[in-house]
């Protein structure tokens, strides 16, 4: 998630940005990023504590791993592979649902007060006309993303919400798993037909292990250099690009 800058422009080719968006059938979107700013910038590492709070209560001793860190989606993934290294029986895995009913309980809460990114019903309505098929990937639980699509109005606008798995927590991205649910929803759609717009090296990796073109939503400059080098295939800083590339070519005529 990138801090909301709508001023900054990206680095996408226009004629580049045109052709890979007139070329798919669908347009995947993140939605913490593209779609809004869930936490408005704050930090979750609040959650994070509560997360390891609860589990040292369940399961005593944390691993290093997870006591360092600071995300809630990423102690989520390090709980998980604490539960798989000891299977002796001694840790109870009701704390993995514990943890996601936790980060789940927040992301509601967040969801009750964030704002849409700038531009982002116009780029909807700008990709439905042109008959794209949209869905939402996320790391965020799917009642929450649900919860603010329907309170902006925006919930007929998307086929699939492929939210984060509350069992398996390493399905989140980069893995690709959410991109492929995604797509088989969407009448299971070619990846070659699809794009996923997202903000994060995450959703980056998970576009490329799917097999999806990807653009890069950075409204930070540096946040956008890191794409690009990774392998982006265009970056842009605001949604006013997206639209823009959507728009009919228009050729001027000489006169004779």
């Amino acid at each position: 998630m990138t801090a909301m800058n709508p001023t900054l422009g990206g680095t996408a080719d226009p004629l580049r940005l045109r052709q890979l968006l007139g070329s798919a059938r669908a347009v995947l979107l993140d939605f913490d990023g593209p779609v809004c700013d869930l936490f408005a910038g704050r930090s979750t590492q609040p959650i994070a504590g509560e997360i390891k709070a609860m589990a040292r209560r369940k399961w005593n001793a944390l691993d290093p791993a997870v006591e360092a860190c600071d995300d809630s989606h990423g102690v989520l993934h390090l709980l998980r592979d604490m539960l798989d290294r000891k299977r002796d029986g001694v840790l109870d895995p009701a704390a993995l649902g514990a943890a996601d009913g936790i980060v789940t309980r927040y992301e509601y809460k967040a969801a009750g007060s964030a704002v849409p990114a700038p531009g982002i019903h116009l780029l909807l309505d700008t990709l439905l006309g042109h008959g794209k098929r949209l869905a939402i990937v996320t790391n965020n639980a799917e009642g929450p993303v649900r919860k603010f699509l329907e309170l902006h109005g925006m919930s007929r606008k998307f086929e699939a919400v492929c939210g984060r798995d509350p069992r398996e927590p390493r399905r989140m991205k980069p893995d690709p798993a959410s991109v492929h649910r995604a797509l088989r929803t969407l009448s299971r759609m070619s990846p070659a037909h699809a794009v996923l717009v997202g903000d994060q090296l995450t959703d980056l990796r998970a576009a490329t292990a799917a097999g999806v073109g990807f653009l890069g939503y950075a409204t930070d400059h540096e946040r956008g250099r890191l794409l690009l080098r990774e392998g982006a295939r265009g970056v842009v800083g605001s949604h006013a690009q997206l639209i823009a590339a959507c728009a009919p070519v228009t050729v001027s005529r000489s006169r004779p």
